[in-house]
């Protein structure tokens, strides 16, 4: 009974973790992970200095070896890791594809009769000189907060 219990509750947060990194944007998001960051770091050094912590809190959740315990928390921050790298990644080339359609739209060649793209003379239908206007801003990406 015990070890369906720390199942369930692997599971539950594992899920939640899934949710908060996919979620979550942003400094306090930032700020949550440098503090899980910290408390993993003291929680190593307490297990160098005192190794039977893990068996110690496995027993404690129903688990039978520390190592079990090691490898599900291991299993857990990789998920994490994955997740986060993937939405990085999506973000990196959301911005990329906007970088290089702006740079296309700047570097486009002007037509003709002008002499800069956005701001050549050119003669209107009625024969008077006109200067053209620069193009609009791109609208901003929906995908992107």
């Amino acid at each position: 009974m015990k070890q369906l219990l720390i199942q369930l509750i692997l599971i539950v947060v594992t899920l939640g973790i899934a949710a908060r990194l996919l979620i979550s944007y942003g400094q306090k998001a930032q700020a949550l992970r440098r503090l899980g960051l910290l408390l993993f770091a003291a929680f190593a050094v307490w297990s160098i200095l005192d190794p039977t912590v893990w068996t110690r809190l496995a027993q404690a959740v129903g688990i039978g070896r520390g190592a079990d315990l090691i490898l599900y928390g291991l299993v857990v921050a990789f998920f994490g890791f994955v997740v986060t790298t993937f939405r990085r990644f999506r973000d990196m080339e959301i911005r990329y594809t906007r970088l290089a359609r702006r740079l296309a739209l700047d570097e486009a060649r002007p037509p003709r009769g002008t002499t800069e793209r956005g701001r050549g003379r050119h003669e209107a239908e009625d024969g008077a000189a006109t200067l053209d206007q620069p193009s609009p801003p791109l609208p901003a990406d929906p995908e992107l907060p």
